[in-house]
């Protein structure tokens, strides 16, 4: 669901802020990246690879968080404050909420699996509501 859901939540934020849809296009490409990386590192079999893919998708992921802060952030400086400050909202969501994710892979079963399946789905469902019901 997130090759769906979270190009849905950077297009929405895009359209908030102004940017252009080659900006847009651009951050949902890269979103998209990150995910398929981060699929592959769950689907590896070998240890290297799967730490290889995983760290791939995280900093794809750096890049789109610095992107959404960077070009974002310029596109909407010339909105009025009400929408300046909704995009500051939403943005900030975005930026905790998804910077936790690779953590809670890594910490999880398919990384160093420091907490079990119940306590890496229980974390994985909660950032989810947060991302997604928090951020509509």
């Amino acid at each position: 669901d997130w090759l769906f859901t979270t190009p849905l939540l950077l297009l929405d934020i895009g359209l908030l802020a102004g940017a252009s849809q080659r900006d847009i296009g651009a951050l949902v490409g890269l979103d998209a990246f990150m995910i398929v990386t981060g699929l592959a590192a769950t689907l590896m079999k070998i240890t290297v690879a799967r730490y290889a893919f995983w760290t791939i998708s995280t900093i794809a992921m750096v890049f789109l968080l610095y992107y959404l802060v960077a070009v974002f952030g310029d596109a909407v400086s010339d909105a009025d404050e009400d929408t300046q400050s909704t995009f500051n909202a939403l943005r900030n969501i975005i930026l905790v909420t998804w910077a936790i994710y690779p953590v809670a892979w890594l910490v999880g079963t398919e990384g160093l699996a420091l907490t079990g399946l119940y306590g890496e789905t229980l974390l994985f469902m909660v950032l989810d509501l947060v991302a997604k019901v928090g951020f509509g």
